[in-house]
């Protein structure tokens, strides 16, 4: 299941979003969005986990969660 992670800090990297949501399940990619020109996050990621209860877990825990300072967001990504 691809997941959309909305609202993430500026500081926040590709590895400690890895390792958030490895703690709720295999994770097989992780891809925080970066600007072209600046190489700054962009503020989102995707994260695909291939195990629906795992992801929906992951939902639960993670939606709203406060990390870096930021309040993130965490749903199903649009296919």
């Amino acid at each position: 299941m691809k997941l959309l992670v909305r609202n993430l800090s500026r500081a926040t990297t590709e590895q400690e979003l890895r390792t958030l949501f490895a703690a709720h399940g295999k994770v097989t990619t992780c891809n925080l969005v970066l600007d072209k020109e600046t190489g700054q996050s962009k503020g989102f990621a995707f994260v695909e986990m291939p195990n629906d209860i795992e992801s929906k877990s992951a939902i639960k825990a993670l939606n709203q969660l406060s990390v870096d300072k930021s309040k993130i967001r965490v749903k199903y990504a649009d296919e």
